[in-house]
């Protein structure tokens, strides 16, 4: 008998009177339709979210179902697990994301965490993704790429960057150009402080088959022919919630590149 493949659902609730035993009743359900409980996790505002693990469908419908009738929860997520459903149990909370730009995604320093987990799934992804990253000077930006990079089991390539000194490359070696690396880009370097060897190499890249992430790609955009539809995602990171990310530092004469990248 051909055994059935399992595959994995994102189940959340919200519970309206957390009565003693409710958890338990909900397992007692999963355990009667033998629905494998992976992980589970409180993902904030009164929320539980779930993975479940199942090799018939049939079951996520009846559980559907049956928890419509159970008092004090109603269910807000029963489907096949996202990104954000699965750092949202990891986390214990769902990453903020923009109600009109669906792509943009927001965080502050103190989630540093939870944005690196973020961008290491993200880069095990294959193929050519552009990821763009705002944020004020000193808020994270460059480490957390280079952690992320590490966490995805991926080697890094600086192409432009002020992270030691600024660094601006107008050639790779061979063995820098494969779809294991994560191609890292200062967009003011690039754009604003850089050479047309740099910008020949630039234009390449962007082409090649591998994940680029730009930092201040606001000017990027302003300054190439590029367009912020180009990106795939946007993050942006700030020092607390109200923060404003702005560039009037870039037109600072007063200031170096370390001050503004």
């Amino acid at each position: 008998m051909e055994t059935k493949e399992k595959k994995e659902w994102y189940f959340e609730y919200e519970i309206h009177i957390n009565r003693p035993g409710l958890l338990g009743d909900l397992a007692s359900i999963l355990g009667m339709l033998k629905i494998n409980i992976g992980t589970i996790n409180g993902v904030q505002n009164n929320r539980r979210g779930l993975l479940l693990m199942t090799d018939d469908d049939e079951k996520i419908e009846i559980l559907r179902n049956i928890i419509q009738k159970v008092d004090n929860i109603t269910v807000t997520r029963l489907r096949p697990p996202t990104l954000l459903d699965r750092l949202a149990v990891r986390h214990g909370r769902y990453i903020e994301r923009d109600s009109e730009d669906k792509k943009t995604f927001r965080f502050i320093r103190d989630e540093l965490g939870l944005l690196v987990d973020f961008m290491a799934e993200i880069f095990k992804n294959e193929g050519h993704q552009l990821v763009g990253i705002r944020g004020m000077p000193r808020v994270g930006k460059t480490e957390s790429m280079i952690a992320a990079s590490v966490s995805a089991n991926k080697r890094w390539t600086f192409l432009s960057s002020t992270l030691l000194r600024q660094t601006v490359r107008n050639s790779l070696a061979i063995d820098e150009m494969s779809n294991d690396h994560v191609y890292l880009i200062d967009g003011i370097v690039s754009t604003l402080r850089s050479t047309e060897k740099h910008h020949s190499l630039l234009r390449e890249m962007m082409s090649f088959p591998a994940t680029k992430v730009v930092e201040h790609p606001d000017i990027f955009v302003r300054e190439s022919e590029f367009e912020l539809s180009d990106f795939h995602y946007i993050i942006e990171l700030r020092h607390h919630p109200e923060e404003e990310i702005t560039y009037e530092l870039i037109n600072n004469p007063k200031l170096n590149n370390f001050d503004i990248t």
